[in-house]
């Protein structure tokens, strides 16, 4: 909803004028999502903070939201008038994290309000007392190295080096959870097939055209209609989905058979999406990936994206300095820069909320020299 400053009978129709309130709510929890004032001015008439510091900021937002500080939610940031929390179980951050944000004016105000995040119940949260160490998970790390070539665009070369994919551990040692799995569209199903097809289809592909707009009626909204990307991808529907994914291959990709891993399903605007990986990845930073959009009701493509015509640009890069170092050798320079954090993180085949390690490095590899360097000194 929008409500405008009763006292502005003129404004440009394209902008909402200053002091304009912005207020989205959850129809099924009732709880406001966000209050936006335009321009960081309020006219509204209800009483100001009398007293802003962060306690009472703390029991306001409990609350307003109905979570519970140190077990739901944390502090982040604070400064005068302004307040910054993130989601948490028991003070552990959970992965994709929730935030929350609140502001003041001078005259303690509220300009701005945003809580977003799942905020699981116990039901779905698998508690346990954090164990990992870095000793624990020193051979997945070793495993999770990888010589990488980083491209140097203003020098047009490539930069090899070696560095750690940041990944998920499970608290047990015995698991990992991709770190790609915190996207946060619809819920996805884990596939992992390499896609072998015999007959090739050899009719050019047409894209459908695709409506990405959606349009929900305020019947729909007040009677919590579910949403079809809220609807799991059944045992039927998974089979078809990956016949459909490999007849699209067939056709688009003919001489690929075998070539190309389906790594996930989801659901996604009225469409179910499909995340393909090469099967033999290359050193590039950036990686070949192929998203196929599938028809919900007659399970056929109908429309892809292959991110090709990105990597191409790199096919000029010509390599910047020889490999003279080991993968083991970098990984002894590197292990003492290793993080490993504890974070909540959903898995996908458990249906819960699952305490990990969240392992990452910030430094990198020279392969060429040995040198260890930020990641984010690389140019």
């Amino acid at each position: 909803m929008e409500w405008f400053p009763s006292h502005i009978k003129e404004w440009k129709e394209d902008y909402n004028p200053e002091g304009t309130a912005v207020i989205t709510i959850d129809l099924q929890s009732r709880n406001y999502k966000s209050v936006i004032f335009v321009g960081g001015k309020s006219y509204a008439n209800g009483t100001p903070f009398q007293n802003i510091e962060l306690n009472s900021v703390i029991q306001w937002m409990e609350s307003e939201a109905g979570i519970v500080y140190g077990k739901q939610f944390h502090l982040v940031k604070e400064e005068i008038g302004d307040y910054h929390f993130s989601e948490c179980i028991d003070g552990i951050p959970v992965s994709p994290a929730g935030r929350m944000e609140l502001r003041f004016d001078p005259e303690g105000r509220l300009t701005f309000y945003s809580v977003y995040g799942q905020f699981p119940s116990s039901s779905i949260v698998q508690e346990e007392n954090y164990s990992l160490t870095l000793k624990d998970v020193e051979p997945l790390a070793r495993k999770q190295m990888q010589l990488i070539d980083y491209p140097l665009y203003e020098k047009q070369r490539l930069l090899p080096f070696y560095g750690i994919e940041e990944i998920y551990i499970t608290n047990d040692g015995t698991a990992t959870i991709p770190f790609e799995n915190k996207s946060g569209a619809g819920m996805r199903l884990n596939i992992d097939q390499v896609m072998v097809w015999e007959q090739v289809n050899t009719e050019s592909f047409e894209r459908t055209e695709m409506r990405l707009q959606e349009g929900v009626t305020i019947e729909q909204a007040i009677d919590l209609e579910p949403h079809p990307d809220s609807f799991s991808i059944t045992d039927v529907e998974q089979a078809k989905c990956i016949a459909a994914v490999e007849a699209g291959l067939s056709q688009l990709y003919p001489d690929d058979s075998g070539q190309w891993i389906l790594k996930t399903l989801h659901r996604e605007r009225g469409y179910i999406q499909a995340t393909l990986r090469l099967k033999a990845p290359s050193n590039l930073a950036f990686q070949r990936k192929l998203l196929l959009f599938i028809h919900a009701q007659s399970y056929k493509v109908i429309n892809y994206m292959d991110n090709k015509p990105l990597l191409n640009t790199f096919d000029e890069f010509q390599i910047e300095e020889e490999i003279s170092v080991s993968h083991d050798e970098a990984f002894d320079k590197l292990k003492s820069w290793l993080e490993l954090t504890p974070g909540y993180v959903y898995d996908l085949v458990q249906k819960k909320y699952v305490l990990c390690g969240m392992l990452d490095c910030k430094y990198a590899v020279k392969a060429s020299n040995g040198d260890v360097v930020e990641l984010d000194s690389l140019e």
